[in-house]
């Protein structure tokens, strides 16, 4: 049974900063494309970062050079650090695992940037 458990979500004021955590069962990690998506409310769910099992990384352009994802292989993890949010980056996280056509979600985590 796979399983993707995030963590790291919550309230933070602009330009905070907060760290995202997606721990993987079930799967082979190493092979997989891991990738962190979005959802705000009323609006589709995006791609925001992606990394793929061979390290290459890619960003949406929202987002480059504030975040910046990474994994641990030997943790099963995926990070997603995120710096100098915006109010626009509120929404719900979700974390994914991609093996050829097979894809994978967790739960979601929410990020809530407000002062």
């Amino acid at each position: 049974q796979v399983q993707l458990v995030e963590s790291g979500g919550g309230l933070v004021q602009p330009g905070g900063s907060l760290r995202l955590s997606c721990v993987g069962s079930g799967i082979i990690f190493s092979r997989n494309d891991m990738g962190w998506y979005r959802q705000a409310p009323g609006k589709q769910r995006e791609l925001v970062a992606r990394i793929t099992r061979g390290d290459t990384t890619n960003y949406a352009d929202s987002v480059k050079g504030r975040f910046t994802i990474s994994r641990d292989n030997a943790e099963n993890t995926v990070y997603l650090q995120m710096n100098n949010l915006k109010p626009e980056d509120t929404a719900v996280y979700y974390c994914s695992a991609n093996f050829f056509a097979a894809y994978y979600w967790g739960q979601g985590t929410q990020v809530t940037v407000s002062s």
